[in-house]
This record gives C-alpha cells, sequence and structure tokens, in this order.
C-alpha cells in the first residue's frame, strides 16, 4: 500500500465533501497536554465537562488497538448572521454564541467523518478507524495543532491563517501510518487582546484558562450562577465570543461554505420574554437543533432572566414575578428575584416583599434579599 498516495487521495476526498481543512499527525501521546491538564485539574480550572481519564485524554493506544496516526479536520463557520433582528425596548433579545449557530455541529462533524471513514475502508477493507468530535476522550484542539491545522491561540483556540479561529475540529483515529504533517508556527507573538477582552479574567494567561470563570461555561450550568458574573454575562444566553470577535486574526473572517451553519435570526438572537415561559417540547421545537440545547431549557431561562435585569427591561417585571412566584425550580425562582431587584421600582419591590413572606426555599431566600437590597440602595 502506498500511503502517500492514499494520504493525498483522503485530502482530494475531503475537500468534495465539505472538509475545509485536512491534517495528519502520529497517535503518540500527548506528553505537554498530559502535564497541562495534570496541572489545569490541581488548580481547580476545569469545567468538569471533560472526560475525566487524563490518561485517555492524551493516550490514543487507550483508544484503539495499536493505532498509527490521527487525521484531523476543520470546517469554517460564518462570524456573521445573514439576515439581522434588533433588541430594543419591550423586545429585548439574547445570544448565542457563533459556535451554536445553525445545525449542531456535533451532527455535521460526524457526517463529514463518517463519509471519510466509508472512503478510507473502501481503499483499505481492514482499516481501523474511531472518529470523535469534542466529546470524545481527545483534545480536539491538541490533535489540531499538531496535525497543523492551525496553532493554538492563547484564547485557548485553534486559530488557522485561513478561517481565524472560527472552525469546528473533529478527528479519527487510524490504524494506517500516514506520515505526519508539520505543526504551525505560534503567531499570537506578543498580542494579548484576548486576554483583556475576556469579561471575567478567565484567561488567567496565554494559553491557559480557569473554566470556573468562563462565561461559555457558566451559561452551561444549571445551579445558581454567582452573583459577581451575572452582570459580565450581559445577554448572552449560551456561550461567548468575546475572545474571539477581539482576535485581530479573526478580523474580516466571514465563512459561509456550508448551508446547515446558517444562523436563523430569531433562533440564535431570540426575544428574551417568551423564553420564561416554553415548555419543553417548545423549546425542543424551537432551540433543539443547535448545540446550545444540549443542557436543556433551565440553563437558557435563567440566562433569559439575567440578561432581562442586564437591560434593566421594566416591560419584563410581570414576567418575572410569574415565574418568582409560581415556577418549580428554585434557581429560576431565585434569579428572577434578583433581576426584579435589578430592575427596581416600586412594583418589583411588593412584590419582592411579598415573596418573602410565602417562599420556604432558603436559597430563594437568599436571592429575594440580595433584590431587596439593591433597590434600598
Amino acid at each position: 500500500m502506498n500511503y502517500d498516495q492514499l494520504k493525498q487521495e483522503i485530502i482530494e476526498y475531503s475537500k468534495t465533501i465539505g472538509i475545509d481543512k485536512i491534517g495528519f499527525t502520529t497517535a503518540s501521546t500527548f506528553d505537554e497536554l498530559k502535564n497541562r491538564l495534570i496541572r489545569q485539574q490541581e488548580l481547580g480550572y476545569q469545567s468538569g465537562f471533560e472526560e475525566p481519564d487524563i490518561e485517555k485524554r492524551v493516550n490514543p493506544a487507550l483508544l484503539m488497538d495499536q493505532p498509527r496516526s490521527i487525521i484531523a479536520i476543520a470546517l469554517a463557520y460564518p462570524s456573521k448572521m445573514n439576515g439581522r433582528v434588533t433588541s430594543k425596548k419591550g423586545e429585548r433579545r439574547g445570544l448565542f454564541s457563533r459556535a451554536s449557530w445553525g445545525l449542531d455541529y456535533h451532527i455535521i462533524l460526524r457526517e463529514r467523518l463518517k463519509k471519510l471513514e466509508e472512503f478510507i475502508l473502501e481503499k483499505v477493507p481492514d482499516a481501523k478507524c474511531k472518529s470523535m468530535v469534542d466529546t470524545g476522550e481527545l483534545s480536539d484542539r491538541a490533535v489540531a495543532e499538531r496535525a497543523g491545522i492551525g496553532w493554538s491561540g492563547k484564547n485557548c483556540a485553534i486559530i488557522t491563517p485561513e478561517f481565524g479561529s472560527y472552525v469546528y475540529l473533529g478527528e479519527m483515529i487510524t490504524n494506517l501510518p500516514f506520515a505526519p504533517d508539520e505543526p504551525m508556527e505560534d503567531r499570537c507573538g506578543d498580542c494579548n487582546k484576548c486576554i483583556d477582552a475576556c469579561p471575567t479574567g478567565a484567561l488567567v494567561q496565554g494559553g491557559q484558562i480557569n473554566a470556573q470563570r468562563c462565561i461559555a461555561f457558566l451559561t452551561q450550568t444549571k445551579d445558581f450562577i454567582p452573583e459577581e458574573y451575572r452582570e459580565k454575562i450581559g445577554n448572552r444566553l449560551y456561550g461567548c465570543d468575546s475572545c474571539q470577535t477581539s482576535c485581530p486574526e479573526n478580523k474580516g473572517k466571514d465563512y459561509h461554505f456550508h448551508d446547515e451553519m446558517e444562523a436563523e435570526p430569531e433562533v440564535v438572537k431570540p426575544l428574551l420574554k417568551p423564553i420564561l415561559q416554553l415548555s419543553n417540547r417548545q423549546f425542543r421545537e424551537g432551540f433543539g437543533q443547535l448545540s446550545g440545547s444540549w443542557r436543556g431549557k433551565n440553563p437558557i431561562q435563567r440566562n433569559a432572566i439575567i440578561a432581562l435585569a442586564h437591560f434593566k427591561d421594566e416591560t419584563a417585571i410581570d414576567d418575572l414575578v410569574q415565574v418568582m412566584k409560581e415556577d418549580a425550580r428554585p434557581v429560576l425562582r431565585g434569579t428572577a428575584a434578583w433581576a426584579l431587584g435589578k430592575i427596581g421600582g416600586e412594583q418589583a419591590e411588593q412584590e419582592l416583599l411579598g415573596a418573602k413572606e410565602q417562599e420556604t426555599d432558603i436559597n430563594v431566600l437568599s436571592e429575594i434579599e440580595k433584590g431587596l437590597q439593591m433597590i434600598k440602595r
């Protein structure tokens, strides 16, 4: 088997199925990554969404018998919407981050990897392949970096010369010995714009992130968001783009190669007040195709409440009062109470005082008290 020729055939085929960039690397262990992951764990900087076994994250041999190489792929996604909707008084809107526009990227990349796998098996029937996207054990960024897709930026994203950091990543472990590509030189230099732009200081230093402070992580949690971060979240419903939009490498980068990645403005920048009353079915029908829906409606509804507080939207007081008084979920009742305090006014104060007499949950009562204190100030 001429593996150099097969590699070239794979590269050419990848272009025909909508893969924007492809790279190859060895299946050796990611020793440098292992040290970084151990340090992140020691510092408590992990999100908790990662594969907990560090060895599996750095050693492909634990995921496949006798792996020889890894194929990395990247697909560019848009940074601007085709069509716009505007947020205005009384009709305030939230925002999903760019990586959640269009169809869930896990579905898109798995489909591309499946086609790539079928192509390889057609050429080499006894080949072994194991593909993964984001939720797999390996670090997508570490694989992409070593395969020459791009360099690992100070914002902890892979930055490509062609598409900036607006790329989805996936990889395939194989038992075929493809020649590895050269990693790319780091081009961040002394630029620290992403670090300076991070709203919560989650970027501790170039290439190191404290996920517990990252808005992209916080918007996916299900508990109360610590008060110090609520104002920083603004009107974000899912994710955060600050470290990407501030990056000079992303200036002017906006590619619309894949129809399924196009944003529906009313979905990714939705009206906030209607979100508060969505049933599970309505949420699935309206937002279920987005990658940002994976945690269900609870975090999105909580974030919508925080967004209404951010706008100090007085037209939302009745909606927030209904949540505070009637919702079965303490996190939503409490966050609504805090939001009413943030918006302020006599009606909000009276409703909070009334809720204080009826509420029994200690955490919700704490949020009611915070709301009343904000009004008194």
